[in-house]
């Protein structure tokens, strides 16, 4: 199936390569490779050097002409100024291996194949690989691989038999594994900032086994941890503004997840709204409650009680894993609204005010906030100047002209309030309709701690039966 593993660092240093099969002696995995793969993917340019001429971002980019109309200088111009995405998880190398790879924290894991292989199924394998590696280690950083590659080569081995994948469960994996993971530092302690009825954010950054910490004291589980269970309520919303603020496209993919310190595998009951409804077009007793598109459960859930209750229940495995996935289409209330608005001052000078809204409530805020604007190729300088209003923390917005845009960001973003980015553009030639198309569109990034914005909620998380050593209580 596989050649060869790998993860890289975000500055291209093979942290873990492992080699399962090889054509003459040599690995895909070795030093030039990995390096000539990195490179490719750090600096995408939409052509796979393997397939001569193919752009693999054809029909894809929406930024990009297609049209062959124009010639001469005037195409060279067009394509100077392309811009292409991310590289794309699967393509071709010139040593002829395909290399598949997914993005987690930073690191880059990756494997390449010479077979014809499914890549949905080795996407899916490389994901596994680093849940895997998440939950031994109890955090997925380069640090803490580095200090546990001992147990992370063990568990390769179990893991993936001659590119084949063998044993890919967390619970499954324990019986073979006996080395202990090292813990490394835990994050800062946020969770009282946020509430402080919830556990600190590096509660949850534990192995799944025994462990030891950095001066080889062992650090048991049944010593020093409690039988817990956290639960998360993640959305990522996509939502598509014209340039008057109005909403063209809005989606909701959403996920309840969990990672379990229980010993002893008890039953655990899940319930949800009532009035949850699954498809717009369902006519339901719930009336006008949640309303989600679709909806997938794990494979351990069991159904049972769900139709007239909302009730899951499971036995849920080791480690992290997704209860459910849901999608949610329509008409909601976004946590924020942007508002541009550009002004030529002079033909080579324009003015953009960027205004930005949080429609969240006030005991809410928006986190790691992060606004681009592209700018014209044309572009020789930018000047940037915001407009600083009481409670945002870690404000700062600089003009990138190696990728010629604007990039604003703010650590903290209180609910209902506003923030406003102004900027100065100059231009190397007059600005005409063309150039104007150059600008935008804005990209917004951010998370909301504690705030879902479907109104999913967790009704109650409870253990069914009655077992001995079990006393559960609430943060």
């Amino acid at each position: 199936m596989i050649t060869n593993f790998f993860v890289l660092s975000p500055r291209g240093d093979t942290v873990i390569a492992k080699n399962y099969r090889s054509k003459s002696g040599v690995g895909a995995h070795e030093r030039a490779h990995t390096e000539a793969f990195f490179r490719k993917v750090k600096f995408w340019d939409g052509v796979a050097p393997g397939t001569p001429g193919m752009d693999t971002t054809s029909g894809l980019d929406s930024g990009k002409d297609s049209s062959s109309a124009e010639t001469g200088e005037g195409a060279e111009s067009k394509e100077s100024v392309k811009r292409f995405g991310d590289a794309p998880p699967v393509f071709v190398m010139p040593d002829g291996y395909s290399y598949m790879h997914v993005k987690r924290n930073g690191l880059i894991f990756g494997c390449a194949t010479e077979k014809n292989v499914s890549p949905v199924a080795v996407i899916e394998l490389l994901s596994k690989i680093a849940k895997v590696f998440k939950d031994y280690c109890g955090t997925l950083s380069e640090e803490s691989i580095r200090k546990n590659f001992i147990l992370l080569y063990e568990l390769l081995d179990e893991l993936i038999d001659y590119g084949y994948p063998q044993v890919t469960q967390t619970e499954n994996l324990k019986a073979f594994v006996y080395n202990e993971p090292i813990v490394v530092s835990t994050v800062a302690d946020t969770g009282k900032m946020i509430n402080p009825k919830t556990a600190s954010a590096s509660a949850v950054h534990k192995p799944v086994i025994g462990s030891v910490d950095a001066d080889g004291k062992k650090t048991s589980l049944s010593a020093n941890q409690k039988n817990e269970i956290f639960v998360d309520i993640l959305e990522r919303l996509s939502v598509l503004f014209s340039n008057n603020g109005y909403v063209l496209n809005s989606t909701i993919d959403g996920c309840i997840q969990m990672k379990s310190y229980l010993a002893g595998n008890p039953q655990l009951r899940l319930a949800l709204n009532e009035d949850l409804v699954i498809g717009r077009n369902t006519s339901t007793n719930y009336g006008s409650g949640v309303t989600v598109d679709d909806i997938n459960f794990n494979d351990c859930v069991n159904l049972s009680e769900w139709e007239h209750g909302r009730t899951l229940s499971f036995y849920p495995p080791d480690g992290e894993f997704i209860v459910l996935n849901y999608r949610m289409t329509g008409d909601f209330k976004t946590p924020f609204r942007i508002f541009p608005s550009i002004e030529e001052v002079e033909p080579n000078k324009l003015e953009i005010a960027i205004h930005v809204r949080a429609e969240i409530p006030d005991n809410h805020f928006g986190a790691n906030v992060c606004i681009e604007v592209p700018l014209p190729q044309t572009t020789t300088v930018a000047s940037c100047n915001v407009v600083n209003t009481p409670g945002a923390n870690g404000v700062n917005a600089e003009y990138i002209s190696q990728d010629k845009k604007i990039v604003w960001t703010l650590k903290k973003f209180p609910g209902c309030s506003e923030q406003t980015m102004r900027a100065k553009v100059t231009l190397s030639g007059p600005c005409t309709s063309q150039i104007r198309r150059e600008i935008g569109p804005i990209n917004m990034n951010f998370e909301i701690p504690m705030y879902n914005v479907s109104s999913l909620q967790v009704r109650y998380l409870r253990i069914a039966e009655n077992m001995p050593g079990y006393t559960p209580y609430r943060w």
